[in-house]
């Protein structure tokens, strides 16, 4: 699958605030939200629709409607969280599904310590959110754990990205669409994302 960049202007003036390291914890936390709802207009444009009949104040008419697909949003805890509720404002009905995955300091792998997924993954549409795709591994972790748990359609959706974890998505779930609104050049020695924002559940939380 190919990693879609977003480049909408309200997605990138967005992104520049969150980047700023003076943007405060109110602000940042909402404008995640505001960029998250904008990300999902582009990741639900596949979405099937059917015809139905309606009346209009002045006539019938047939018209679209989303045909009754089954939507899952999966973030992973704890930065994910900050996204969840940009995309219920447009997809109220979504089950909300929870992986809880740190990245190790040392090692910068991933280690699972949550999971909570609705009984009938495996039909719906599952869409990953977390803030950064740094390494990938917990992004990577993550797709697994629902494709183990049966799910068949997974999106990933994060605002920033650096190559290795597009590099990591791509090895090992190239079946898995990437949304991201930039991918920055490089990580440090630390494993963040350069320039990045710093640590997305910290600034969203208020945390250190």
């Amino acid at each position: 699958m190919p990693i879609n960049v977003l480049t909408h202007p309200l997605i990138q003036h967005k992104l520049t605030i969150l980047r700023d390291k003076d943007t405060g914890v109110k602000v940042f936390r909402e404008v995640v939200g505001e960029i998250a709802m904008l990300m999902c207009y582009e990741a639900t444009r596949s979405l099937p629709l059917e015809d139905i009949e309606i009346i209009t104040p002045i006539a019938a008419a047939t018209s679209k409607t989303v045909s009754g697909k089954k939507l899952a949003l999966v973030p992973i805890l704890r930065a994910g969280l900050g996204m969840v509720d940009g995309l219920l404002n447009l997809i109220p009905s979504a089950k909300v599904a929870h992986i809880g995955i740190y990245r190790d300091p040392d090692t910068l792998e991933p280690v699972e310590y949550y999971c909570k997924l609705p009984p009938d993954i495996m039909e719906r549409d599952c869409f990953v959110l977390d803030p950064m795709l740094a390494t990938g591994g917990t992004a990577a972790a993550a797709c697994q754990y629902l494709k183990e748990a049966g799910a068949r359609s997974i999106k990933l959706l994060t605002i920033l990205s650096a190559p290795p974890g597009v590099e990591k998505m791509q090895q090992e779930h190239p079946d898995v669409e990437v949304y991201t609104c930039a991918i920055d050049s490089i990580l440090n020695e630390h494993g963040y994302i350069v320039p990045g924002l710093g640590d997305a559940g910290d600034r969203i939380f208020g945390t250190k």
